[in-house]
């Protein structure tokens, strides 16, 4: 039977920063320069990038932002719950797994700018997945939610903050 601790090491994961594991898979050669980009961006950046991703239910991956959006691929294990507030306040909770008749999805995609996190759904286990990003994902591009600061531009969304952020 596949384990975390299988994943971690057959597919060569470290730790996130947002939580759970991950290793870049793929790296576009070609770059996008940054004049050709919108002005969110600080620099070049490369066409595309995809990482895997794999979260189990001790642990959950803290809300936070990117600059681009990012297409999350089901490809094993539990159903991940991926909550999503839109730039505009707007909320929504993505159900990323295999099971179509119980509103499940094999790709969500959050759109650019959003705050989002994500958890195992329900039970115990993992659930392994990818996650592609266009223009290429950098770290720059990286925000880490501060849970009073995120919960102070969304109060109505405080209870789901509280539990999906660290600091």
């Amino acid at each position: 039977m596949k384990t975390t601790s299988y994943w971690i090491n057959k597919l060569e994961l470290i730790p996130h920063p947002e939580g759970g594991y991950y290793r870049q898979n793929y790296r576009a050669k070609e770059s996008i320069a940054k004049m050709a980009l919108p002005e969110r961006f600080t620099g070049d950046r490369r066409f595309s990038t995809a990482i895997y991703f794999l979260l189990d239910s001790k642990n959950f991956s803290s809300f936070h932002c990117i600059k681009q959006d990012e297409v999350w691929h089901f490809y094993e294990g539990r159903t991940l719950s991926i909550h999503v507030i839109s730039p505009m306040g707007e909320y929504t909770k993505l159900l990323l797994g295999n099971n179509v008749e119980e509103g499940e999805e094999f790709q969500v995609v959050v759109e650019a700018g959003s705050w989002f996190a994500a958890e195992i759904a329900s039970g115990e286990g993992y659930a392994l997945v990818g996650c592609t990003v266009a223009p290429g994902f950098d770290f720059d591009d990286f925000e880490l939610a501060k849970k009073e600061e995120l919960s102070i531009l969304f109060p109505q969304y405080s209870s789901i903050i509280e539990k999906l952020c660290r600091n």
